[in-house]
């Protein structure tokens, strides 16, 4: 009888210990998990895979190809033509009033506004 308690005492603290330590995980995992990110674009297909549409994070209709951006990115995405999903409205989200047409300049053209975008050099005030 005394063997047969002390075996189930130490499936306890075993179960007890285990329990413990994936709290402990839990916690630590929520502690370092990374900020959401503000919006996401979703990619098409094909070579280069171009970027086609800004979503906000979430959104059920975003695809399943995509990338994270942050907020000034999916702003300056927006800003050069790239489209706004029409179901999350991420343009009236991130505070742009007046998006232009996506469809009023081709996916290559897009790609070179944004490319100049990010090498154009930061102005800063004086």
């Amino acid at each position: 009888m005394r063997v047969w308690h002390s075996l189930w005492l130490r499936r306890i603290d075993t179960k007890i210990a285990a329990v413990q330590q994936r709290g402990a995980e839990q916690k630590r995992g929520e502690r370092n998990r990374p900020p959401t990110p503000d919006g996401i674009v979703e990619l098409g297909i094909g070579n280069g895979r171009p970027d086609t549409e800004v979503h906000v994070d979430g959104c059920y209709a975003a695809g399943t190809r995509q990338r994270a951006v942050s907020r000034h990115e999916a702003q300056r995405l927006l800003a050069v033509g790239l489209r706004a999903c029409s179901h999350c409205h991420p343009d009236t989200e991130l505070g742009i009033l007046d998006c232009p047409l996506a469809h009023s300049a081709s996916s290559a053209e897009l790609r070179r506004k944004v490319t100049g975008l990010l090498e154009a050099p930061q102005l800063t005030p004086a």
